[in-house]
């Protein structure tokens, strides 16, 4: 194994003090904010019967079993299997355009962020997290588990990952992902989604039909819009193309972002048509509404 550079062992420190800041960051917010948010929202009652247990306060009265309640002279509901267990598969693209960040965070770091929150949900709920780091080919696969200490392994390799492709195609793993987790789970995929081509709608439709899938984009307020900032050379991060754009043309300006808002609406379609749900998480900006927002909402939902 050839020696650590001083160049290697700075990064490593800045990713283990990045690691520590999110743990901190995102341990807290879920055990504040969001922990009871996501129980509620992920808890389920499964088809699968499993077993009895004494009822608790709080369970729902229409799982009371009284032949059993009967029998033993106290309480007793039904248990079902996804009401004693669910897979969080964290989907999380590492491709060359995460690494862009016009403020303290970079896409990758803030999708990063978000990864552990829903990773330290599921820790707080018992529950299992996997997770499939994506180029346009799957760079990392790490099957589900329970505990904190692989929830941390898990952000540790979002952050880590030097991926061998800096292109983006979701496809192949939310391909895996459908292969590999054989009951329903939450699959949560978090990526800016600057895709070539809309490919991966047939992975996506594939994996929405059974499992509970949702989407958190990363986007940087940069990106939207080109500054009036006269002849500038623009790179694309993926494939490492150069363009040099006079950005002081108001048309240049105005093409630019109209490209920005078809891609948008056309990302937004795909995914309302799948009945995939999209969060807004920028760079620049608090995410916590939004997921709070969103246990919210799916919480609602399942109560109707």
């Amino acid at each position: 194994m050839p020696a650590s550079t001083p160049n290697d062992d700075e990064r490593l420190k800045r990713i283990l003090k990045r690691v520590r800041r999110i743990e901190l960051i995102t341990r807290g917010m879920v055990k504040e904010t969001l922990g009871g948010a996501y129980h509620s929202r992920f808890k389920g009652q499964g088809i699968e019967f499993d077993d009895f247990r004494e009822y608790q306060p709080g369970d729902d009265v229409r799982f009371l079993d009284w032949n059993v309640t009967a029998r033993m002279d106290e309480p007793f509901v039904r248990k079902y299997i996804e009401e004693r267990e669910l897979t969080v598969m964290l989907v999380v693209d590492v491709s060359g355009s995460g690494d862009y960040g016009s403020h303290e965070d970079s896409k990758r770091e803030r999708a990063a962020e978000v990864a552990a929150v829903f990773a330290f949900s599921a820790v707080q709920n018992q529950d299992k997290v996997g997770l499939i780091l994506v180029s346009d080919k799957v760079e990392h696969y790490l099957p589900a588990r329970k505990g904190g200490s692989h929830a941390l392994r898990c952000l540790r390799d979002i952050l880590n990952m030097q991926p061998k492709s800096r292109r983006t195609d979701l496809a192949p793993a939310l391909d895996l992902a459908l292969e590999r987790v054989a009951h329903r789970a939450l699959v949560v995929v978090v990526s800016d989604f600057f895709t070539t081509n809309d490919a991966w709608e047939k992975s996506l439709r594939s994996l929405a039909a059974k499992h509970d899938v949702v989407t958190a984009q990363i986007t940087d307020p940069r990106e939207w819009e080109l500054p009036n900032a006269g002849r500038v050379c623009l790179e694309d991060p993926e494939t490492g193309e150069q363009h040099i754009v006079n950005t002081s043309h108001p048309a240049v300006r105005r093409q630019y972002a109209e490209r920005i808002s078809e891609r948008q609406d056309s990302l937004n379609r795909m995914l309302r048509k799948n009945a995939v749900e999209r969060l807004d998480v920028r760079t620049d900006d608090d995410y916590v509404p939004a997921l709070k927002a969103y246990f919210r909402t799916r919480k609602r939902r399942k109560r109707s």
